[in-house]
């Protein structure tokens, strides 16, 4: 889900609803509902024609059959998963395909309706599934901009800031590292200039939510 997407009239825009079904009428059938609640939308006939059409497909959701030929939706869900694909799956299943229905659920499958389902039913599914995606898209979008400015800091001012996220005061900080608290001062300005944080609880925040742990030291830094 692309963080540009937006909510609007129950909507999310910029989205696309993928619909997956072997039988034709069914596929006409959401492929109209979906269109005439607002919802762009593509359809394919099987899992494999959507996985092959995957790498230029528009973000969004996924609508499909859990019992299909060739890939079933299970396997579809897992495929999705191995190549870390992030749309969010609803599964539609007949009574007799619950059990599948729930292994679907256990394998990402974000939600999955018992065929016959109210058509509001499944619209509010839908919305919930793009909305949610939407957000999760601009938390990541954050978290990679948070991410971006702790690779732009030094490898100094990277143990600054680590030492600031463990809570030590500067002059254990500056024991720590070899250098005057002084020092520690001016690469804890530098820091906080860098991350644009406000104040220590905001830049520790920030780096928390960056999984700092995860992120490469910077270039070295010649100051002592």
């Amino acid at each position: 889900m692309s963080a540009d997407a937006v909510v609007h009239g129950g909507v999310v825009q910029g989205a696309v609803v993928h619909v997956i079904d072997d039988d034709e009428s069914v596929r006409k059938s959401l492929d109209f509902l979906l269109r005439a609640a607002g919802f762009r939308t593509a359809t394919y006939e099987t899992a494999t024609a959507f996985l092959q059409a995957l790498p230029d497909v528009a973000p969004g959701c996924i609508v499909t059959d859990v019992k299909m030929p060739e890939v079933s939706g299970v396997e579809l869900l897992k495929t999705l998963r191995a190549r870390e694909v992030r749309m969010p799956v609803v599964v539609i299943t007949g009574h007799a395909d619950v059990p599948m229905a729930v292994e679907a659920m256990k394998n990402g499958a974000v939600d999955f309706l018992e065929k016959p389902f109210d058509d509001e039913v499944l619209l509010v599914s839908i919305r919930t599934a793009l909305a949610a995606a939407a957000s999760a898209a601009e938390r990541e979008a954050a978290r990679n901009d948070l991410r971006t400015r702790i690779a732009a800091l030094s490898r100094r001012e990277r143990e600054v800031l680590d030492g600031l996220v463990a809570g030590k005061p500067n002059k254990t900080i500056a024991w720590d590292l070899g250098i005057s608290p002084r020092t520690v001062e001016i690469y804890r300005a530098n820091v906080m200039t860098k991350m644009r944080a406000v104040s220590l609880s905001e830049l520790v925040r920030m780096t928390l939510l960056a999984a700092l742990e995860d992120q490469p030291a910077g270039s070295a830094d010649p100051v002592r």
